[in-house]
């Protein structure tokens, strides 16, 4: 086999070949991302442009069903429901994810996911022909639940799949396909495309097409070889995964790696949510993925969006022309976002952490000078444009993708679900959150507002250059030994021991206590 000799005398995994992009590694990555993280950015965005419609088709079956008008506070709570669903689902779907990984497995709980969007997708755009409106409230929150799991399997799928060298690049995938599924969201809710009175329903129900694609497709790529190897045992599954992954036959250094990550973590097994949270040697790592994630949703990305069309209109932008500026800001995005798949590998995961936050930072601080003078200074609302594309960049290349990828990166394989579903719970809670709080806190503070996320994006850089490591071209456990040391825990590892492991029936070797102290 290529470059076995050479292999032989290297370190094991530290030394090994670094991975290349192969054809069906990008293939997986985009099936994945396409089929799961698209969606979730799709129906954040598609009830935007066609909601005046919606909320007519509210009113017209309330009419024909009771002879009299929809009340107007009754309507503000059915739209308030309507939009408030998706989160909700989405911090349920993130409840699922602990049990449904293990036991489903990765791949298979994307391929189950999709029937979530598939039935939903049909209730939506059937719900005007069948008059009804109470199904496309279930139906946002099916889709929560929906991109509540694809938003924490996706990255945890791909992480694993994804070689050391690759791993950051391929993690920023998904972020980036919720942010192309904002923008063709954006651009199909045009009133001059779907977003109208006979166009709403197709726009809100060809959403399942993607899932289609995904649940014909997805089941000929591998499963995660990590999954395969130390959840289920079956050491010949993961070595041909990762062959068909890496393009080479040759993937010992890899298979000692996963069995090294095995035999550390083996004292502790599966962790659940409780372990997690009251086990000393993760401690960091957790309250890391809570305040990187806190600081993901709270630092304003919902009110640059809300405050946008406001701030193009004062610096003279036309009402009929503030929806094709949306369309340019989501186009921002992507380009950013794409821009962060390139660079993560280069700049590393701090750099573009701590420049991201940074960014919002100070464009939410100049914001709020800018709206405040703009009726007295001309030029301030050119300033205020400025500043929120400043801000989309900050959020694009950073705030956004980063902590996604981190998750994956600073757990092992026994912790990472449980991992997700805290990192994931804790993102929907803090959109459901924003949501709920934001038009309450703009009524009482006006452009203030943008005060309290300057001091949120400030106190996450804060933590993030004083407590998270750089995790670059490092393997799981290399990252592992890192935090170790931030909680004054000692992981003892026994190398020579790594290829009789095998041979113990079951699995189960004598070990060593993994974590010496204070438990």
């Amino acid at each position: 086999m290529k470059r076995k000799a050479e292999k032989q005398e290297s370190s094991g995994c530290n030394e090994g070949p670094k991975g290349k992009m192969t054809l069906l590694l990008a293939l997986v990555a985009l099936i994945s991302a396409f089929g799961s993280s698209f969606q979730y950015g799709y129906n954040v965005s598609v009830i935007n442009s066609p909601a005046p419609f919606m909320q007519e088709f509210y009113n017209r079956t309330y009419l024909d069903r009771n002879g009299v008008p929809m009340d107007s506070s009754f309507q503000t709570l059915l739209w308030s429901l309507t939009v408030s669903m998706f989160p909700l689902g989405g911090f349920f779907g993130s409840l699922m994810v602990w049990p449904m990984v293990n036991n489903c497995g990765r791949k298979g709980t994307l391929l189950i996911n999709n029937l979530f969007s598939i039935v939903a997708a049909i209730l939506m755009g059937t719900s005007e022909v069948a008059k009804t409106f109470e199904v496309i409230i279930l139906s946002r929150i099916i889709m929560g639940i929906y991109a509540g799991l694809a938003s924490n399997v996706v990255p945890m799928f791909l992480g694993e799949l994804s070689p050391k060298n690759l791993r950051g690049a391929i993690g920023v995938v998904p972020q980036l396909f919720i942010t192309v599924g904002i923008l063709v969201a954006q651009i199909l809710g045009l009133n001059s495309i779907l977003g109208n009175a006979t166009g709403w329903p197709i726009l809100l129900g060809i959403t399942g097409i993607p899932s289609l694609i995904q649940l014909v497709t997805l089941p000929f790529f591998p499963e995660s070889p990590r999954y395969l190897l130390l959840q289920k045992g079956n050491e010949e599954q993961a070595r041909r995964a990762l062959q068909k992954l890496r393009g080479w036959d040759d993937v010992d250094d890899e298979i000692k790696e996963m069995l090294q990550e095995d035999r550390s973590e083996k004292e502790e097994g599966q962790f659940t949510v409780f372990s997690l949270c009251t086990f000393r040697g993760l401690r960091w790592q957790l309250i890391s993925i809570i305040v990187m994630m806190m600081g993901q949703q709270l630092s304003g990305i919902n009110a640059v969006f809300y405050y946008a069309d406001r701030i193009f209109q004062s610096a003279g932008v036309d009402n009929n022309s503030v929806q094709y500026v949306t369309v340019s800001i989501g186009a921002i995005n992507v380009v950013m976002t794409l821009v962060a798949v390139f660079i993560v590998e280069s700049l590393g995961r701090r750099i573009l952490l701590l420049a991201g936050f940074g960014f919002c930072c100070v464009s939410c601080a100049v914001l709020t000078l800018a709206l405040n003078l703009q009726n007295t200074v001309h030029w301030m609302s050119y300033l205020s444009i400025v500043c929120v594309i400043v801000y989309i960049i900050g959020h694009a290349i950073g705030a956004s993708p980063i902590p996604f990828v981190m998750i994956t990166e600073m757990f092992l394989q026994s912790s990472r679900p449980a991992a997700f579903m805290v990192g994931g719970s804790v993102h929907w809670l803090s959109n459901f959150t924003v949501g709920l709080v934001f038009l309450y806190m703009e009524a009482g503070l006006g452009p203030y507002s943008f005060l309290i996320f300057c001091a949120i994006c400030l106190a996450t850089m804060v933590y993030i250059f004083f407590i998270v490591p750089e995790t670059k071209n490092k393997t799981f456990m290399e990252i592992n030994r890192i935090m170790a040391k931030r909680n004054k825990v000692e992981i003892q590892e026994e190398k020579e021991e790594l290829e009789d492991f095998r041979t113990v029936p079951g699995g189960q070797a004598e070990k060593k206590e993994i974590f010496s102290s204070g438990l």
